[in-house]
């Protein structure tokens, strides 16, 4: 199967226009075996494209899932998993996808894709949201789609099939971090719902350090039980005290890890390059091809530890069907933002724990 975010070559060819079909609600559930088999086809899959992505948004954000199916001739070619966010705070979108860095179309051709997006259209009309978001990694060309981000970009690494290997690509100065990290009498624990606590108050007092309001347990909690043998949570400790944590997905050939996070006061203890290399490890023990270190803005600080373990970028294309406002208008870095970024900073951890969530998953 060839999809539109990996090679728009391949879609150039014409084919006949497909029947776009819309699910919500039971018919969803019914149907999302089938949506599943498409989506997973292939060599690679991450697992951020599976489509029982729309259930956990659902229980663990509040939002409303919505898939769009684009049949041919009685056979799927193509996918578009959406989400319709609304908040008293912010207003509403319809986003394809929310937390997850990809999105979009997936589709055997250009005919198929534009049939799924001219439908994600109409659907931003029917619901008035203020736009469409497709996080695309190759941009679509359809006349709607006239906004566009790709300020950022997809940062991944291709893994060597035993970490020995993995580990004579890295540099001296890497390689040093790593075993300072291990010389600390850290310990490394893996697991599922049972460890959910302790990445939390890792992950919550990390964001609130950032100045950003964190995504609750129930996110967490949805995917964990969405995806088991999946998606396991990785907790640091010194002592009983966890001290960083991460969140990492295994899909087919792919391993991503959406949400990582290490106390500060760590840092010149070389936690963090001690999970990372365990999350690594982790990838290639289960035969994984590539890890996927998350979107960061190229020269970024972030994009800068990223590229440190061998990751190169690729394109991150989100593209906008804009009805009202600007596709600005939400980024953290508006400087509207600026005061309560810093006034959250100051929060207690407890109550942006309490409060933060609520605020967080109105925001696409």
């Amino acid at each position: 199967m060839t999809t539109l975010n990996r090679s728009l070559g391949q879609l150039l060819s014409p084919a006949p226009d497909a029947a776009v079909h819309t699910y919500t609600g039971p018919a969803l559930a019914a149907r999302l075996p089938a949506l599943t088999a498409f989506a997973i086809a292939g060599a690679r899959a991450p697992l951020s494209r599976h489509p029982g992505w729309l259930p956990v948004l659902e229980r663990g954000l509040g939002h409303t899932p919505i898939a769009l199916e684009a049949v041919r001739n009685g056979r799927t070619v193509g996918l578009m998993n959406l989400a319709f966010v609304r908040s008293m705070l912010f207003g509403r979108f319809l986003v394809s996808m929310p937390y997850l860095n990809s999105g979009g179309a997936l589709a055997a051709d250009a005919r198929a894709a534009d049939a799924l997006t001219d439908r994600a259209v109409e659907l931003a009309e029917q619901l008035k949201v203020r736009y469409l978001e497709l996080r695309h990694e190759w941009a679509l060309d359809h006349r709607a789609l006239g906004h566009r981000r790709s300020d950022k970009v997809h940062m991944r690494l291709e893994l060597p099939p035993e970490s020995a290997a993995l580990w004579g690509q890295l540099n001296a100065k890497v390689r040093n971090q790593v075993r300072k990290g291990q010389k600390g009498g850290f310990t490394v624990d893996w697991g599922g719902e049972a460890l959910l606590g302790d990445f939390y108050r890792v992950f919550s007092q990390n964001m609130r350090d950032l100045g950003t309001p964190a995504f609750g347990r129930r996110l967490f909690a949805a995917i964990l039980r969405q995806f088991p043998g999946r998606s396991e949570l990785c907790v640091v400790r010194d002592g009983q005290t966890p001290v960083a944590a991460a969140l990492l997905l295994h899909g087919w050939g792919v391993t991503e890890v959406p949400s990582a996070s290490s106390l500060k006061s760590y840092n010149p203890k070389c936690v963090n390059m001690l999970m990372y290399w365990s999350l690594l490890e982790r990838a290639v023990s289960r035969g994984q091809e590539v890890f996927d270190f998350g979107r960061s803005s190229e020269g970024s600080p972030t994009f800068q530890f990223k590229k440190q373990w061998g990751a190169t970028p690729f394109p991150a294309e989100w593209q906008y069907f804009l009805r009202r406002g600007t596709i600005g208008d939400m980024r953290p870095d508006n400087p509207r933002y600026g005061l309560m970024i810093r006034t959250w900073r100051r929060l207690p951890v407890w109550l942006t724990r309490a409060i933060g969530p609520r605020i967080v998953r109105g925001i696409p």
